[in-house]
């Protein structure tokens, strides 16, 4: 069994308020959750408007095949209108 985990920094600058923060989240969320099937959740930063870090964690029985999920999740956010992912990193246990 793999366990991967990726943790994604982003940036926000469209938004002006919490609320327009966790709007714009739950729509990616939602978005990632179903086409990769992983879990989602925000994990740093709860409290700014516009940056925040985002935890995502999938379980496989292949190394290839967890990389391959959390490289297709930061790919899928970057072509997010109005985000920049400012640093990612993606760890297989």
């Amino acid at each position: 069994m793999v366990v991967g985990l990726a943790s994604i920094e982003i940036h926000i600058p469209e938004c002006g308020s919490l609320k327009r923060k966790r709007q714009f989240l739950k729509r990616i969320k939602d978005r990632v959750k179903n086409k990769f099937n992983v879990s989602i959740a925000e994990v740093g930063h709860n409290d700014l408007w516009q940056r925040t870090t985002l935890g995502v964690s999938v379980v496989a029985n292949q190394r290839h095949f967890a990389d391959q999920v959390l490289s297709g999740v930061v790919d899928l956010i970057s072509k997010e209108n109005g985000i920049q992912i400012l640093d990612y990193s993606i760890e297989l246990l």
